[in-house]
C-alpha cells in the first residue's frame, strides 16, 4: 500500500494534540499532512490546501478551538466540493454539524488517548481500504536496525484487523518483529503502534 495521501485540517492551538494523535500514523506507508506543520515549514496555506484534492481522505479534527476557525471550515467545504471523503475527529458530538452532520466520525477520548490513536487507526484503515468485501489494507511500518553495525531494515506487518489489535493490547501481548540480520526483536504497541522497546539477540 503505497501513494495514499492523508490531509489533516485542524485549529493552529490544537497543533500539540494533532500531533500526538498522528504521532505514529505517520510512520505508516502513506503521507499525512498537518495542516499548521506545513504552514510553518514555509508553505502557504493556499498551497497547502492544493493538496486536498490529491488527498484520499480529509481528517477534520473538530474541537472548541476550532468550531469558529475560517481555515478549517474552508478545508472542509473545499474538500466536500471536491469529493474526497472527510473523516471528522471531535471533541464534542456537536461539533459535527454543517456538511459532517450525516458523516460518521469518531470522538477525542482526552483521558484515554491511546484509545483514541487506535480508533484513529481504524477510522483510516476503513477509508483508505481497497474496493472489496472485507478487504482490509496491509499496513507495514519500516525502520532501520538500531543496533551497533547492523546495516538491516526491519519491517513490521500489520495485518491484523482491527478486533485482534485491541484484543493483544488488552492482553498486554505487544506486536514483534525481529531482525533478520542480527535477531534483534522490536516489540510495538498494537494500539497506537508506538515503540516499546528491543530485545538484543539471544545467544
Amino acid at each position: 500500500m503505497t501513494g495514499e495521501q492523508v490531509y489533516v485540517s485542524h485549529a493552529p492551538s490544537d497543533l500539540e494534540l494533532v500531533q500526538t494523535l498522528f504521532s505514529t500514523v505517520k510512520n505508516l506507508p502513506f503521507d499525512v499532512h498537518i495542516a499548521l506543520e506545513e504552514v510553518d515549514s514555509n508553505s502557504t496555506r493556499d498551497r497547502l490546501e492544493s493538496r486536498i484534492p490529491d488527498s484520499d481522505v480529509v481528517v477534520a479534527v473538530l474541537t472548541d478551538r476550532s468550531a469558529d476557525s475560517r481555515w478549517v471550515n474552508q478545508e472542509i467545504g473545499y474538500a466536500r466540493a471536491e469529493r474526497i471523503p472527510i473523516f471528522p475527529v471531535y471533541t464534542d458530538e456537536r461539533h459535527r454539524g454543517g456538511y459532517l452532520a450525516d458523516i460518521e466520525g469518531m470522538s477525542i477520548k482526552r483521558d484515554d488517548l491511546s484509545r483514541t490513536i487506535f480508533e484513529l487507526l481504524g477510522g483510516l484503515r476503513h477509508n483508505l481500504e481497497p474496493i472489496g468485501p472485507l478487504s482490509v489494507p496491509n499496513w507495514f511500518m519500516r525502520f532501520p536496525c538500531t543496533t551497533d553495525g547492523c546495516p538491516e531494515q526491519v519491517v513490521l506487518d500489520i495485518d491484523a484487523p482491527q478486533s485482534k489489535l485491541w484484543k493483544q493490547h488488552r492482553h498486554g501481548k505487544p506486536l514483534a518483529v525481529t531482525c533478520s540480520a542480527c535477531g534483534g526483536t522490536y516489540y510495538f504497541n498494537p494500539a497506537t503502534l508506538g515503540f516499546i522497546r528491543r530485545d538484543p539477540a539471544t545467544q
